[in-house]
């Protein structure tokens, strides 16, 4: 596998946080190979300090600009052309790396890799998707934020995409497909979601209908579709109730000799119970619908959570993620 290429500056952090992330992801994977795209000096000095053998897996190239958090993606692509993003996805389109990883902005990113990588035949979007932790596994939610507006054609896509990737990556076997609405009966939503439950319906699809917010989090659907403005509010709004609720554990389990002597019994459950809703196990979202894999990270992830990202792309590009898609999506395309 040719090596991933990784955006070690842009992000809500300092380099050193998502450096010590690709030192963490190359421990845990002794097959993995990296290109670390930056400022040299900065990251050589970070792996002056790690083993030969982390060392030896790993090369630097040189990039002199870093998109900002707030840069509008209009400017990223053309003023910032030797920003690390762009760099590493560049690398990708020139085949020195099977995949980009990035935390940086969002908007940027997706703009970067449509301009760069392009959408593959039949795709007029590419979308976010992430697995959410359910009751039974996993469920495979897109679009998460690279499209504010979807169009029912492009829900369409998103919902055959997803599919793919529960199919051929989480190997479940026949995907049932959901559209987020506001309600499970035939009348509710706006125009665009129930031309887009019409669309689906008569798709081929194991289209299951629309669901709710709770569904996302039952096992009873096994991806979620919607437009990006909604999905990245969902998922946020996850994430915030994840750090809610384990905050005011560890505040009730401190609240008294009792509440203390309750958690020491109860700490092994809740450990195993926090570390299999962790959102830095789920890090790492793929950018599916390009002629190229590419990883949106989360802007804040640690570097547990940015090694997860990095986990990420390296499974995507395992599985053969975007030749998957095509070959789906030209099949597809040639039975309608």
């Amino acid at each position: 596998m040719l090596p991933l290429a990784i955006d070690v500056m842009s992000g809500d952090h300092p380099p050193h946080e998502y450096l010590a992330g690709v030192v963490r992801a190359l421990v845990d994977d002794p097959q993995m190979h990296l290109l670390l795209v930056g400022a040299p000096a900065v990251i050589e000095a970070a792996l002056a300090q790690q083993p030969a053998a982390v060392r030896e897996r790993t090369g630097v190239v040189a990039a002199t600009e870093v998109v900002a958090m707030d840069d509008k993606p209009r400017d990223a692509i053309r003023r910032k052309k030797q920003s690390s993003m762009r760099v590493a996805v560049d690398l990708v389109h020139e085949g020195r790396a099977c995949a980009a990883v990035s935390a940086g902005n969002t908007g940027a990113l997706t703009a970067i890799s449509h301009f760069v990588l392009k959408t593959l035949p039949g795709v007029e979007r590419a979308a976010i998707i992430s697995a959410i932790p359910a009751a039974h596994g996993l469920t495979q939610m897109l679009d998460l934020g690279a499209n504010t507006k979807a169009t029912p054609e492009q829900l369409r896509q998103f919902a055959a995409m997803g599919t793919i990737i529960a199919r051929d990556v989480y190997s479940v076997a026949t995907p049932r497909v959901g559209l987020l609405n506001i309600g499970e009966e035939d009348m509710k939503g706006h125009e665009v979601v129930q031309a887009a439950h019409a669309l689906l319906a008569s798709s081929g699809l194991n289209y299951v209908g629309f669901v709710e917010g709770d569904d996302i989090f039952s096992g009873d659907v096994d991806v979620v579709v919607t437009d990006g403005f909604t999905g990245n509010v969902a998922l946020k709004t996850m994430e915030g109730v994840a750090a809610l609720i384990g905050g005011r554990l560890r505040q009730e389990f401190q609240a008294s000799f009792t509440s203390k002597l309750a958690g020491l019994i109860a700490r092994p459950v809740l450990r195993r119970a926090a570390a299999s809703l962790d959102p830095r196990r789920y890090n790492g979202a793929c950018m599916v619908g390009l002629a190229g894999i590419v990883v949106k990270s989360h802007g804040h992830a640690d570097p547990v959570a940015f090694a997860r990202a990095i986990g990420t792309a390296a499974l995507a590009a395992r599985r053969g993620l975007t030749a998957h898609i095509a070959q789906a999506l030209h099949i597809e395309g040639s039975a309608a």
